[in-house]
């Protein structure tokens, strides 16, 4: 079992407000130099806030919501710093209730 890492906000916040896709951009371009494998994801409505362990987590969070989801807890610590107005977090996966730690429920059109 692995331990993931969230950082989350509304989809608007992280998508619109913020300039987080240079942000992750600037991310994946340093692992390609260093070759080193992509370990964070951007998640639109992300299916592991369905746990019930997380109905807390998601009351918080407006919706429609987005995450930054990783295993790397140090870059979730500086996204969160970085950000500041967003949930931080962390689950274990794959369990009994959050079987793919990366699902959405977005539909996908």
């Amino acid at each position: 079992m692995q331990t993931y890492y969230y950082v989350l906000a509304s989809q608007r916040f992280l998508l619109e407000e913020e300039p987080l896709a240079e942000v992750l951009k600037e991310r994946r371009r340093n692992y390609q130099e260093r070759e080193k494998a992509l370990d964070f994801w951007l998640v639109k409505q992300p299916a592991f806030l369905a746990a019930p362990e997380m109905a807390s987590v998601q009351a918080q969070c407006p919706q429609p919501c987005a995450a930054v989801i990783s295993t790397d807890q140090q870059f979730i610590i500086w996204l969160k710093l970085r950000l500041e107005f967003v949930l931080t977090g962390e689950f274990p996966a794959p369990s009994a209730t959050i079987a793919d730690p990366l699902a959405s429920l977005e539909a996908v059109v």
